[in-house]
């Protein structure tokens, strides 16, 4: 049973996979690295969400609604 097909990486080549990583980093700098890669993917997760709102909102606000929300900003600091 292939673990990743497109990639036809079974069990025995994901546990050499794992056991290169380790002989490589050590045991001690996995953890580090592992940090760092779940902050980045939750950072992209952040940013894409902040990106889809952004674009909702884009979608339901009219871009004359907008002017005029400018306009009277503007207006407000005049």
């Amino acid at each position: 049973m292939s673990t990743l097909l497109f990639l036809n990486l079974g069990a025995p080549e994901i546990l050499l996979i794992a056991l290169l990583v380790l002989l490589l980093f050590g045991g001690k700098k996995i953890p580090e690295l592992m940090k760092g890669l779940g902050k980045g993917v939750k950072s992209f997760k952040e940013g894409m969400n902040e990106a889809q709102d952004s674009i909702k909102k884009e979608l339901d606000d009219p871009v004359e609604k907008k002017e005029e929300k400018e306009d009277k900003d503007e207006k407000g600091k005049a």
